[in-house]
């Protein structure tokens, strides 16, 4: 499976770093909505159930509590957070604190923006609303979990961005879409 991926990792996610646990780019990677709910969780380092719960609980509060005009990245604990706000959802990433804060930030607007082309419309509870930059999504996350996981996986690897191309990252998905209608 290394060898797979070798080829589109960056410098800094070599086969050294992604074996070291302390090293990883990213810690964790968290939707949440408005009123503070958790819709998607993914952690690259262990991290006891009930600290993932603390954990999360303060990074929200501290991502929530901010106006649209602060920095989207805030240093915390012996880590960074990277956010961006689309509506109501924010997408949250824990990262090293010697990685860069704007690939981060970018890489979560092609999260979303791989989101939007596969979705098509998509809202968190089916429910449209209008985002900035101007994208209108209708996210369906809570009922297609396991393609946003999908989509999650073919991006982020072990803590390390292994794709950004979209075309690559959506073809697992059109592959089970066309199992499926078959």
């Amino acid at each position: 499976m290394w060898q797979k991926y070798s080829s589109r990792l960056p410098a800094s996610c070599n086969k050294q770093t992604i074996s070291e646990p302390n090293r990883k780019m990213i810690k964790f990677f968290l939707m949440v909505n408005k009123q503070g709910q958790t819709r998607l969780s993914r952690y690259y380092e262990h991290v006891e159930i009930h600290k993932r719960t603390m954990l999360e609980a303060e990074v929200i509060k501290n991502c929530l509590s901010r106006s649209r005009e602060q920095c989207s990245f805030i240093e915390y604990k012996d880590f960074k957070l990277v956010y961006r706000q689309y509506a109501a959802l924010f997408i949250v990433v824990g990262i090293n604190e010697t990685e860069n804060e704007m690939a981060v930030y970018e890489l979560i607007h092609n999260f979303v923006e791989v989101l939007d082309r596969y979705f098509s419309r998509v809202s968190e509870l089916d429910v449209s609303f209008p985002v900035s930059p101007p994208i209108h999504l209708s996210f369906s996350i809570m009922f297609n979990l396991d393609r946003v996981h999908i989509i999650l996986d073919e991006m982020v690897l072990n803590g390390c961005i292994v794709e950004t191309n979209k075309n690559r990252i959506l073809a697992p998905l059109f592959v089970l879409d066309k199992m499926a209608e078959s």
